[in-house]
């Protein structure tokens, strides 16, 4: 029997996370003032998500049953008085195997795309070869070319550019209108309203598959696909394990580039959205275990706003701080911890390894390896440069590692610091970002774990 890790969110963890006023009040909460915040959240959550609805199968239809990338559409919120249509590939290890027998009890992923993205038959098929069912929908109302294979050998070829036509009953664009400007009037010309739906939707499609088990179940998401993961493993707890990729909330502060678009909406626009649409409205009900992947310098989704999102939720979760991570469809598919981790919750794959219980001495920190694979190597990630996280150069020292313990010396010049800790499978966790040159209480005791 395995055991789960993870990081509780006590007081010392959010300190740990992000040194600021505004997080760190939420840890002095009464029973009482938090019973009332639930209240308000339901009722937002009344007013935005029709959750209920949409945690029930749509209508659908095949447009290819038969292909080893099968297609097809399902139907989502009505746009402009006129219901809607979502496209989304699915792919199985039957069906692209071409063996039927192999397709019973299948875990299975939704896949949602970042902007200018679409659904990728590329990712399902990635998936599908990981013994997973995976499904994958397009979010601007459009249905991508078929997935090509070659004639000789029937191999899959992977194209990520792919020609997309404009379905009859698409919904709203995915554009900066309709993820700002339409903003709390009439809900239906939203695209955060149609996305969720739409994600939520293909995964209650995907649950009623006769050869996927409705237990086990994931969600991955890829920059404006990682926002929405964030957005869905906060509303949809029938999730099993989420793995938001660059994307996250608090993007109505700090460097985060939507940041100006949402401060140039009208006050009550401006409000509406942070209240709603940003994923800090949402994440502190997030109790699936969630995997935030992100690099240093991501313009799109900073450090700083990463941080206080990771912060924000009060369950199982973990990070994997890239330096100089690329930001891109492929790049945020590719590194091996997605799988893993989301195996770990639906396959009783080892799990993860975790950085915890770190405790800073001085300009010395030690922190705990929680793991039960081998670890190979342990580092210091740091950078002393000021000014736009996105612009600075980071440098990594190497950490020692004694049994379970990894220990390094923070220069004196580190301004923002993480540590990162390497398996015998090649498999990089980190630990919270601390910025420490920022105000905030003191604090040496910077983590705490939990395991069950």
């Amino acid at each position: 029997m395995h055991r789960h890790y993870f990081l509780n969110a006590t007081c010392h963890c959010l300190i740990w996370c992000v040194v600021t006023t505004s997080v760190l009040a939420t840890t002095s909460l009464s029973a009482q003032s938090l019973s009332a915040q639930d209240t308000a959240d339901a009722t937002r959550l009344n007013v935005v998500w029709n959750l209920g609805q949409w945690q029930t199968s749509p209508p659908m239809k095949w447009l290819d049953d038969q292909s080893p990338i099968r297609s097809l559409t399902y139907q989502n919120e009505s746009y402009q008085d006129e219901p809607t249509d979502v496209f989304a590939f699915y792919a199985t290890p039957g069906s692209i195997h071409g063996d039927e027998d192999l397709d019973h009890d299948l875990p299975a992923v939704v896949l949602i795309h970042g902007g200018g993205g679409t659904a990728f038959a590329e990712w399902v098929h990635l998936w599908a070869e990981r013994g997973y069912a995976a499904i994958a929908m397009d979010l601007s109302g459009r249905r991508p070319e078929a997935p090509q294979f070659d004639e000789e050998s029937g191999r899959f070829i992977p194209n990520i550019r792919v020609e997309r036509t404009r379905l009859e009953r698409g919904g709203p664009e995915a554009d900066h209108h309709h993820k700002f400007e339409t903003c709390g009037e009439d809900l239906s010309d939203d695209w955060q309203v149609h996305a969720v739906a739409a994600v939520m939707r293909a995964h209650s499609l995907i649950r009623s598959f006769p050869e996927v088990d409705e237990q086990r179940t994931a969600v991955t998401g890829i920059s404006w696909g990682g926002y929405m993961t964030c957005l869905a493993a906060s509303l949809d707890s029938r999730f099993k394990a989420a793995v938001p990729v660059y994307g996250c909330g608090f993007l109505y502060e700090g460097e985060s580039v939507q940041k100006p678009m949402i401060d140039g909406l009208p006050k009550t626009k401006q409000k509406f959205w942070i209240q709603n649409y940003d994923p800090s409205a949402w994440l502190s009900r997030c109790r699936v275990p969630i995997l935030f992947v992100n690099g240093t310098n991501d313009k799109h989704y900073p450090l700083d706003s990463y941080m206080k999102s990771f912060a924000a939720v009060p369950g199982t979760k973990q990070l994997r701080i890239e330096v100089a991570m690329r930001h891109g469809h492929r790049p945020g598919w590719e590194p091996i911890e997605i799988a893993a981790f989301i195996d770990h919750y639906l396959r009783d794959e080892p799990a993860l390894p975790l950085i915890n219980d770190a405790h800073i001495s001085g300009q010395r920190v030690t922190a705990k390896v929680m793991s039960t694979t081998s670890i190979r190597s342990a580092s210091l990630n740091f950078t002393a440069d000021d000014g736009p996280l996105v612009d600075r150069t980071w440098q990594t020292r190497t950490a020692e590692l004694s049994g379970n313990r990894v220990t390094a010396e923070i220069p004196e010049n580190a301004n923002v610091w993480y540590l990162s800790v390497t398996d015998d499978r090649g498999m990089m966790t980190s630990s919270a970002v601390s910025f420490p040159a920022r105000p905030g209480p003191a604090s040496d005791d910077v983590g705490q774990s939990q395991d069950h």
